[in-house]
């Protein structure tokens, strides 16, 4: 019977709404990227698994560098539990909306498409996590909520299962 139910459940937790391009824009804001993320930034973030329950939360201090072409960012992550981690992203815009990024992890190339305030960027990534290593898919989805303020929210799947998300305020310096 409680197989039942957790499969009930998983199934119900795949169903949920996440965001499209095809929603109604709720600004007239145009994120830019390059302009966001180049310079200094801190961001706060909290990973919260499929039932809602907050697992692990964190900040970021990034260093953003844009070259023209190529778009750096430096993450150093420090943990709730003091753990670190770095995180060195390398992305290179493909087109006037596109992007491609890798990082260490990385499974092949990230893909991304910046619409008017949102960005929205996929990949997979064998991700740290506190005993080992642990392959994920991240659909990650970027709103410009002001000049020097962004909101993300990522979902998680692992073997094609939901199992949580990622909020993150990023705040410019």
């Amino acid at each position: 019977m409680r197989l039942i139910a957790l499969i009930t459940l998983l199934l119900l937790a795949a169903c949920t709404g996440k965001p499209s391009f095809d929603d109604a824009p709720l600004s007239n804001r145009a994120l830019n990227l390059e302009e966001f993320f180049e310079g200094d930034l801190v961001a706060y973030g909290q990973f919260q698994d499929v039932f809602g329950t907050v697992r692990r939360r964190f900040e970021v201090q990034i260093d953003g560098t844009w070259d023209g072409k190529t778009l750096t960012l430096v993450e150093d992550f420090i943990y709730e539990d003091q753990s670190t981690e770095q995180r060195i992203w390398t992305l290179t815009k493909t087109g006037d909306q596109t992007w491609q990024g890798t990082a260490p992890g990385v499974i092949g190339t990230a893909t991304g498409t910046e619409q008017g305030d949102t960005f929205n960027w996929g990949y997979t990534i064998d991700l740290p996590v506190p005993d080992g290593t642990m392959r994920v898919t991240f659909d990650d989805w970027m709103w410009l909520l002001s000049d020097d303020r962004l909101l993300n929210i990522a979902y998680m799947k692992r073997f094609g299962i939901d199992i949580g998300q990622v909020v993150i305020t990023f705040e410019k310096q």
